[in-house]
């Protein structure tokens, strides 16, 4: 496997864990394990955070940029 591969895998399981964490901390109902939680939240979102950087670094994540007028027409849509 390369190393490309390795970090496309890699920032799947941290973008799956976020959500995990983000739905665990708004149930949860005791305040000691949601404070865990946040911080588990917080250290995982910089992690993927960090992957991405170092990804769009090498190329291996490519962002395409949208024109302002598609921005625009999906806002007015959200809007309606």
């Amino acid at each position: 496997m390369d190393n490309q591969t390795l970090m496309d895998n890699y920032l799947l399981i941290l973008k799956s864990t976020v959500e995990v964490y983000v739905h665990g901390t708004l149930e949860s109902s005791n305040k000691d394990i949601r404070e865990l939680l946040k911080e588990c939240l917080n250290t995982t979102m910089s992690s993927q955070a960090d992957t991405y950087e170092e990804m769009t670094k090498y190329g291996w994540y490519q962002v395409n940029n949208v024109e302002n007028t598609k921005i625009n027409e999906t806002l007015n849509k959200v809007q309606k």
